[in-house]
């Protein structure tokens, strides 16, 4: 039998209050909005810990990426441990530098385009770290598979807190590396624009065990299909925003805000509708 909820009757301000996070996020960016966003995209796409660009996971998603965002180029590059002797991965903050460089010749090579950093579990931290930089003005970050809990257990949320870029994370339900309610409780303490996908039963990788694929009714290309489409909504939503540099015009952040969530609502009613289970 169909699962249904009922349709809110909030108040618009009942959806700012809701909101309040995101629109803080919005007055205190820095990042200039400007004509350049009707142009189509550049993607830089870093890769994680433990396999380079060329491996089968990066080469998919760079295909499923180009697909979705339709960018000018997805260019992608490996951090120097990866083909040197080391294989290990070394703390984040020394690749910084690397991939910051990396990023600004992007940029200068393609000046009239938006840029859009992506990475997989540590590049999504670098990347996160390189679009903190006063002169990178990333038009977004996309963490596919962000490393929130270390495996010591220490919370790896410090640089999201100083980002006012917008950001997109798209999580496994079962991603040890960033359990979804430690997740929203950093959200909720973001100042800049954030949302969140998640691939139900996904590990850190996205990957979906056999029997619940089944429960899920799709396969797992579809399910990175749909994460794909997903990300491709929040780059438009930001691509649409207004943000103004200089005095904040607070009641047009509130509108973006309020049309934001409303959209987000009536997908999420949507989808509840057709569930025809509680899990």
């Amino acid at each position: 039998m169909a699962s249904k909820r009922p349709r809110s009757t909030e108040s618009d301000e009942q959806v700012v209050q809701q909101c309040a996070p995101m629109i803080r996020g919005a007055e205190s960016s820095s990042v200039k909005f400007n004509n350049y966003n009707h142009n189509p995209p550049v993607v830089v796409f870093a890769h994680g810990a433990g396999a380079p660009s060329t491996s089968e996971w990066m080469t998919r998603w760079r295909t499923l990426l180009a697909n979705a965002l339709n960018p000018v180029e997805v260019v992608t590059f490996d951090y120097p441990y990866i083909s040197g002797r080391r294989k290990a991965a070394p703390d984040a903050e020394k690749l910084v530098g690397f991939h910051l460089e990396f990023v600004r010749k992007v940029a200068a090579k393609y000046p009239e385009h938006p840029l859009i950093l992506i990475g997989k579990s540590l590049g999504s931290r670098v990347s996160c770290m390189v679009a903190a930089e006063n002169d990178i003005g990333a038009l977004a970050v996309v963490c596919l598979g962000y490393p929130l809990k270390a495996k010591n257990g220490a919370i790896r949320d410090e640089t999201l807190m100083k980002l006012t870029a917008p950001i997109m994370f798209v999580q496994g339900s079962n991603d040890n590396f960033c359990p979804l309610k430690l997740l929203e409780v950093v959200r909720q303490k973001l100042k800049s624009l954030n949302d969140l996908h998640v691939i139900e039963h996904g590990d850190h990788s996205f990957q979906i065990a056999k029997k619940n694929l089944e429960l899920t009714g799709m396969t797992h290309e579809e399910a990175e299909q749909r994460a794909a489409e997903s990300i491709a909504m929040f780059v438009s939503r930001i691509k649409n925003e207004k943000v103004i540099t200089g005095p904040t015009n607070t009641c047009e952040l509130e509108v973006d805000a309020i049309q934001f969530c409303q959209e987000s609502k009536s997908v999420e009613e949507e989808e509840c509708q057709n569930v025809e289970t509680d899990e």
